[in-house]
């Protein structure tokens, strides 16, 4: 059975559409890139959810032009839910969990 894990804080690329600005995915004392967080969703290592309007909404791999990433069940296709929480702090290592 997975692990679930609650993403706090994201980092962006600052590029491309909606579906390309997410670099990776954090929480309290975690980080992992995108395709780390879409390895381990797919693999069924972890489960990511996000705390949107006081309920948790899993996060789930999306595909787009066959590019991957990662948006909330209740996103469109736009990350939005990911892409409104706060950015990580720089000192937060990669890896964990």
């Amino acid at each position: 059975m997975a692990q679930t894990l609650q993403v706090t804080c994201i980092g962006k690329t600052h590029c491309g559409g909606p579906h390309e600005r997410i670099d990776y995915i954090g929480g309290s004392a975690w980080r992992f890139t995108e395709a780390q967080a879409i390895s381990f969703i797919e693999g069924g290592m972890f489960d990511f959810f996000v705390n949107a309007g006081g309920r948790a909404v899993r996060v789930v791999v999306a595909s787009r032009s066959g590019q991957k990433y990662l948006k909330t069940v209740g996103d469109g296709e736009s990350p939005d839910n990911l892409l409104g929480l706060r950015e990580c702090r720089s000192s937060a290592s990669m890896g964990g969990g």
